[in-house]
Formats: C-alpha cells, sequence, structure tokens
C-alpha cells in the first residue's frame, strides 16, 4: 500500500498508508482525528527550476513515446532550419552511406548524433 502526505489544519503534515481507490479520500488526523485533506509535496528544485530546463523536460516528455522524426517535410516547417541552421551544408560533406537493406550507415561519423 503506498504513504501519502495529509495536513491538518492544527498539527501541520503527517502521512498514512491508504489503498490506490481511496487515495483522493481526506484522513484523520493522528492526533486530534480532524479529516485532512492530502497534499503532493513537490522538491524545492522543481519549483525553482530555470524555465529554460522546465521547458526541455516537457518536451522531453511529451515526446518520449512518440519521438519528432526528421524529415524535410518538417524541417520546411521548423524556424531552426529556417534560420539557416547549415545542416544541409552538413549533409551534402556528409559520409552517410546506406546499406542494401535500405540502413544508415555511418563509417566516418558520430552515430548517436543523428539530427538535432
Amino acid at each position: 500500500m503506498p504513504v501519502y502526505d495529509y495536513k491538518c489544519k492544527e498539527h501541520g503534515v503527517f502521512n498514512d498508508l491508504a489503498t490506490i481507490a481511496d487515495s483522493d479520500k481526506p484522513c484523520a488526523c493522528p492526533t486530534c482525528g480532524e479529516l485532512a485533506a492530502r497534499i503532493i509535496r513537490l522538491p524545492p528544485t522543481i519549483t525553482k527550476m530555470p524555465s529554460a530546463k522546465k521547458h526541455a523536460y516537457e518536451v522531453n516528455e511529451r515526446n518520449q513515446h512518440e519521438p519528432t522524426h526528421s524529415t524535410a517535410a518538417r524541417r520546411q516547417d521548423d524556424e531552426q532550419h529556417a534560420k539557416g541552421c547549415g545542416c544541409q551544408k552538413k549533409l551534402s560533406h556528409s559520409k552517410l552511406m546506406y546499406t542494401a537493406q535500405g540502413e544508415k550507415m555511418f563509417p566516418s561519423m558520430r552515430p548517436w548524433m543523428i539530427s538535432h
């Protein structure tokens, strides 16, 4: 059974075991017996995180199951590419090759650096 945090108006924060089905129900304070609402505590590192880092985490969370693939059509509408990122120049000098099965082969490149 998970442990949840609750906050009594008189005695502050306490924790108690509850089933997942009862997780949204208030719990009696062990000191006074009054019903206390469940709270969710966040570590200060999350609340004080710089906005750029928070945005990066949000993008990663959103794309964790469906990553964005770099295609020519996607790059045309991408503002990073519109600013002239230089990737087209890089591709023209690239030593990227394809196997007979159509898989990419990186004989002299870093294979983990596929796209940006």
